[in-house]
């Protein structure tokens, strides 16, 4: 079976740039953006940032690069960034904010990633004097992605906003899946942005571009990290083509991340009518299917492999944790194969 025939539901990130995509990014206005000349990608970060009622934006080649540019403006060396256990910026940068930035981190956990501001509050230690280290910005994940695509609830955020501020701590947002909160929330994106003091957003995820992420915060701010991205190697030239396929994805992909929810919530509904212990539908509020596997003799990488027998592609990201990701590139038909295929395996899983 080649690639082409699977069907990948390992992450949003796996899309192709549809034809309509790729003629935007043919014919992009490009400029060097290292010098700041690149007109494309200046009116994609004036796009963004506006769109989050931000002063300025940076354009970059991944969300980690963003989101760590973010923390770097905020946590000097030495000090400390808190945020949930399962957190991107923890879980999967790969230690980049202790190699590049020597900012230590903690964390608390919380099921399904799911916010509540005294969690973090309560760990929180700004001003710990010259012997312990301080907590000088918090981080939150919008939606979640370890949590199985966890939206945030806006008043968490405003509360964590309002008590954080009199501790003289900053919040950053992770927003990589942040299009995907505002579709299903209802929460307007300037009104997420008035509460963080950096924002990372990702256009390669369930919008379909094929790279690119957006760090945003003040002018000041973005003008320093425009020199760390340069130091990181993450400068680029003619990268309009690029921004192009970000224009493109905002002006026409964005209502259909509410397809993605729907097929995702069949997905979860087809898994929990065989095994109801395995995941609640209930709690599937984007696009992310987070299969826990506790209760079968399964693991995850066992039913990955039986999935992809079957021509469907998964992610084991925990020894009874699996994975599904649903973006623009399914077909109602993938999903019901995957729908039938799933209950098949699960319904051998349970015999014991």
């Amino acid at each position: 079976m080649t690639s082409s025939q699977l069907i990948d539901l390992r992450s949003d990130t796996v899309t192709k740039p549809s034809a309509g995509m790729r003629e935007a990014m043919a014919k992009a206005q490009v400029g060097d953006d290292v010098y700041g000349e690149d007109p494309t990608i200046n009116s994609l970060e004036e796009r963004v940032a506006k769109l989050f009622g931000k002063e300025a934006a940076l354009f970059c080649p991944s969300g980690s690069l963003a989101n760590q540019l973010c923390i770097r403006m905020l946590v000097a060396a030495g000090e400390e960034l808190i945020t949930e256990t399962n957190s991107h910026i923890v879980r999967a940068e790969l230690g980049a904010g202790a190699v590049f930035s020597g900012i230590t981190t903690r964390t608390w956990l919380a099921p399904r990633g799911l916010l509540s501001a005294d969690d973090a509050l309560n760990i929180a230690r700004p001003d710990s004097g010259p012997y312990l280290v301080s907590t000088t910005a918090i981080a939150v994940e919008n939606t979640h992605n370890f949590g199985g695509g966890t939206v945030q609830s806006i008043g968490e955020i405003k509360k964590l906003r309002q008590e954080s501020e009199k501790l003289g701590i900053k919040l950053h947002l992770d927003g990589a899946r942040i299009w995907n909160a505002h579709i299903a929330s209802g929460v307007e994106f300037i009104e997420y942005g008035k509460y963080f003091d950096t924002v990372s957003v990702c256009l390669s995820k369930g919008l379909g571009a094929p790279v690119g992420s957006l760090m945003l915060s003040t002018k000041e701010r973005v003008a320093k990290a425009r020199q760390w991205r340069k130091r990181y190697g993450g400068g680029m030239r003619q990268a309009g083509i690029l921004a192009a396929a970000g224009h493109y994805a905002l002006d026409n992909n964005l209502p259909l991340l509410k397809v993605d929810h729907v097929r995702a919530k069949s997905i979860a509904s087809a898994v929990a009518a065989v095994a109801p212990k395995v995941i609640d539908p209930a709690t599937v509020d984007t696009n992310i299917v987070g299969l826990e596997l506790n209760s079968l003799k399964i693991s995850a990488s066992e039913l990955s492999s039986q999935l992809k027998e079957k021509g469907v592609l998964a992610s084991a990201l925990g020894p009874k944790y699996l994975r599904l990701v649903t973006h623009l590139d399914l077909t109602d038909g993938d999903v019901e194969e995957v729908n039938q295929i799933l209950a098949q395996l699960l319904q051998r899983a349970l015999v014991p």
